[in-house]
């Protein structure tokens, strides 16, 4: 669901390294700057806030996808729009099943009932044993659904909607913009405040920044080693 598939879509596994070589060091250099500075009190909570951070990421990427990929198409000679157009389906189709599965969550919880399924007949009647098998059938459908949002918005995230399926140059764009969004979030946000300014800055920046050299890195590395460059992309 959220890798993408396209045939003949570039593939740097050396990208892929960088890639995972600095979310562990940027995990591994939070995890120390917020465990020393009694940000986060145990791993339990630092844990929390990654969390946080992933569904936040999640939450804004469905508002960014759109903008920038219309930019894109909107910037993209007419011979090449119909193209991405048809591209877009498989990512689209990636953001409303995560999307569409929150919302089964938001509904389940609004019609629930509220008591027990059987109550205090001593026999109950067939029609509650049916009540009772089909919550349990959605109690089933709602704990894989749970797994499904989590790994999903992960992985959604590590490949950003699998917006290469439209294009390579995308990702690296969108993530840049996605991790910006963040930081100006995380500037207005309290998560960091029993940290020196120094510290706060270097959780909130260092972020944006390595993602950022990384997406530069990725951009010039498709050029070089592959042909592709955003001009290029567009038909320009």
């Amino acid at each position: 669901m959220a890798r993408p598939t396209r045939p003949d879509r570039v593939d740097d596994p050396a990208v892929r390294k960088v890639q995972v070589l600095r979310a562990v060091v940027g995990l591994i250099a939070v995890a120390w700057i917020t465990v020393s500075y009694r940000v986060a009190s145990d791993a339990q909570s630092l844990a929390y806030q990654r969390a946080d951070q992933i569904v936040m990421s999640a939450t804004l990427l469905p508002a960014t996808f759109p903008i920038v990929v219309g930019a894109f198409i909107l910037g993209s000679r007419p011979h090449t729009r119909a193209l991405y157009l048809r591209r877009t389906l498989k990512p689209l189709g990636s953001l409303l099943a995560l999307v569409g599965t929150v919302l089964f969550f938001v509904v389940l919880t609004s019609v629930m009932p509220e008591g027990g399924l059987i109550g205090d007949d001593e026999q109950p009647s067939p029609a509650v044993y049916a009540k009772l098998l089909v919550m349990i059938i959605i109690a089933l459908v709602a704990l894989w659904g749970i797994v499904f949002v989590f790994c999903g918005a992960a992985v959604a995230l590590v490949h950003v909607f699998r917006t290469a399926d439209i294009h390579e140059v995308l990702p690296p764009i969108i993530a840049t913009v996605l991790v910006w969004e963040l930081a100006i979030m995380d500037l207005f946000s309290h998560d960091y405040d029993g940290l020196p300014v120094p510290a706060r800055l270097a959780v909130i920046l260092g972020g944006p920044l390595s993602v950022t050299m990384v997406s530069l890195w990725e951009l010039r590395r498709l050029k070089t080693r592959h042909g592709l460059t955003l001009r290029r992309a567009l038909g320009r």
